[in-house]
């Protein structure tokens, strides 16, 4: 492994913790200094080491910030974003092992919030959840990047142009093999739309598996589904989605759900998550 002090570290790189680096955020010690702690913390798989030095209050060149980079890059702390996605052995490996199952039953806030979630979905085709959805970007230029993972041909073209007329740069998979290769691009997408029923692939274990992967974890999901039930409902949202649209689907509905769940939205919610 390079010295600590030969890595060259730029501004517009993105960084991602590893898995080592997830287990030093939640062990009760750390062997890391306390500056590298708070930077780790900072560090989202999303953010430009320029854009996470201005969080940490650093100015550019700030040596206390490149010796707190460097001691997570000697640590194995972090590593590149795109690290993480190109090794495609590992990537496929990852995504082909059984994702992790819940540890005991589900709380009760969570059946409720399912609840709450199959009423607004059946009145409504979306549900959006208000604690998961992205911070407000009211200066978005558009073109932000959307995977579309569903098996029926002419849905998924829909899907993409009309996404596409909204000034998204959309993007559609079906197939396992596609999936994977969706998920690998760099950049990773901004949102993926995901349907659960799929040829080869279950939907709800995709979701799972993204929300284990460190390179993965932070990228919103919409569920796509023909069934506004509780189960399938609290299944999703315990696996971590950050909302559902049901099919068929009005258009608009599609798009508010979409921009909501993105941070581009300036529509209102209420309290149960729903834009109004």
């Amino acid at each position: 492994m390079p010295s600590s002090h030969s890595f060259v570290i730029n501004d517009a790189d993105v960084y991602i913790p590893t898995f080592k680096g997830n287990n030093e955020l939640q062990a009760s010690e750390t062997g890391l200094s306390a500056a590298a702690l708070r930077l780790l913390v900072l560090i989202d798989g999303q953010s430009t080491v320029a854009e996470v030095r201005r969080r940490a209050g650093a100015p550019a060149g700030d040596a206390q910030f490149l010796a707190a980079m460097r001691e997570l890059l000697g640590g194995s702390c972090i590593d590149l974003a795109s690290n993480q996605l190109t090794q495609s052995n590992d990537f496929i490996e990852f995504f082909s092992s059984q994702p992790q199952q819940p540890a005991g039953p589900l709380s009760g806030e969570l059946q409720s919030e399912a609840e709450a979630g199959v009423t607004t979905l059946q009145r409504t085709g979306y549900y959006v959840r208000i604690a998961m959805r992205a911070a407000e970007r009211p200066e978005s230029k558009g073109g932000e990047s959307v995977l579309i993972v569903e098996d029926d041909p002419a849905l998924a073209k829909f899907l993409r142009q009309y996404l596409e007329l909204e000034g998204f740069a959309a993007t559609t998979a079906s197939k396992r093999e596609e999936i994977i290769a969706g998920l690998r691009r760099q950049p990773p997408p901004d949102l993926v739309l995901l349907d659960v029923m799929l040829p080869d692939a279950d939907g709800f274990n995709i979701l799972v598996k993204m929300r284990e992967h460190p390179a993965l974890k932070a990228v919103p999901v919409l569920m796509l589904t023909a069934k506004a039930t509780r189960e399938s409902v609290l299944r999703g949202l315990a696996g971590g989605a950050n909302g559902y649209i049901t099919k068929p689907f009005q258009p608009d509905s599609l798009i508010t759900a979409v921009k909501t769940v993105l941070g581009v939205s300036k529509n209102p919610f209420d309290r149960r998550g729903r834009v109004e």
